[in-house]
C-alpha cells in the first residue's frame, strides 16, 4: 500500500532528528482515509524546539520523499513539548511542498486525544494537555465566523471543488461539534449535511468526488461552466445563513 510505503520512508527520514512522538490525525486517524484523495496529517513531537540545524534537515528530509507518490498529501508540523501549551503559537510545518508555519488547533488537538494513531513513540496523552470543552467550542465558533463567514461573500473561490468540499464539510462537523461536543468525520458530516437542509445536488456531488466507490452514479450534468456557476451559487447561498445562525445560537 502506498501510503504504508510512505509512512514507513517518512520515519526513516526522521531518525536523525530524534523525534519522541509521530502521530496521525485527520482522516488518516479517524477512518476516514481515502487513498490517493485524503491528505495524510501528521505532528512530530521532536525533543527541542527546531532550531535553524533542524528546520534545514526537515527540509531536506521531505524534499527527499518527493519521488513517493503520495508525498505531495503529507503534512506534518513539528513541535516540541516546552511550546505545546498555547493553541495559538505557530509551529514549523511542511505542507503543499514548501515549510510555513501554522498553529496546531484545538480541533487538532482533540482529534489526537480522542482518536490519535501513534506512528512512533509516546502517546499524545502523555505529551500534549487536554483541550477544555470550552476552548474547543470557542475556537469552533471564532473559525465559522471569521474564517468561513467572510469567505461565502467571495463568489470567485465558490467555483473550486476543495471552497465548497471543505467549506461544507467544516460547517456540518462545526455543527455535531458544538450540538454534541464531538468530533465527527468528513464521510458522517455529509450525511449531517443532508439533515441540516444542504442542497442535495452540492451533497452529492461532494460525495461522487470524494466516495467514489460507494456513492450514486451521477445523472445529466449541464455544461462544466454552468455547472461550477450553479453549484458556487447553491452553496453561498446555503452556507452564509447557515454559519449566521450557527453562530448566533453559540457564538
Amino acid at each position: 500500500m502506498p501510503t504504508d510505503v510512505l509512512l514507513a520512508r517518512f520515519l526513516r527520514e526522521l531518525a536523525p532528528l530524534g523525534a519522541r512522538a509521530v502521530w496521525a490525525h485527520g482522516s488518516l486517524a479517524g477512518g476516514d482515509y481515502q487513498e490517493g484523495r485524503s491528505d495524510l496529517d501528521l505532528i512530530a513531537v521532536l525533543r527541542e524546539p527546531p532550531g535553524l540545524g533542524s528546520v534545514r534537515r526537515v527540509a531536506r528530509a521531505h524534499r527527499r520523499l518527493r519521488a513517493e507518490p503520495l508525498a505531495g498529501r503529507l503534512h506534518c508540523s513539528y513541535v516540541a513539548p516546552a511550546t505545546l501549551d498555547d493553541p495559538a503559537r505557530p509551529h514549523l510545518t511542511w505542507a503543499h511542498g514548501r515549510l510555513m508555519r501554522r498553529p496546531v488547533t484545538p480541533v487538532t488537538r482533540r482529534e489526537l486525544h480522542d482518536f490519535g494513531r501513534v506512528l512512533s513513540g509516546e502517546a499524545p496523552a502523555g505529551l500534549l494537555p487536554e483541550v477544555p470543552d470550552a476552548r474547543l467550542r470557542g475556537f469552533v465558533v471564532r473559525d465559522q465566523r471569521d474564517y468561513w463567514r467572510p469567505a461565502v461573500d467571495k463568489a470567485r473561490l465558490w467555483r473550486q471543488d476543495i471552497w465548497v468540499d471543505l467549506g461544507l464539510l467544516t460547517f456540518a462537523r462545526a455543527t455535531v461539534t458544538l450540538r454534541e461536543g464531538r468530533l465527527v468525520t468528513k464521510r458522517e458530516a455529509l450525511e449531517e449535511l443532508r439533515r441540516l437542509g444542504a442542497p442535495e445536488e452540492v451533497v452529492a456531488d461532494i460525495e461522487r468526488r470524494r466516495y467514489p466507490d460507494t456513492a450514486p452514479a451521477p445523472g445529466t450534468a449541464p455544461a462544466d461552466g454552468h455547472r461550477l456557476a450553479v453549484r458556487a451559487e447553491l452553496t453561498r447561498a446555503y452556507l452564509g445563513p447557515a454559519i449566521d445562525a450557527l453562530v448566533a445560537a453559540y457564538g
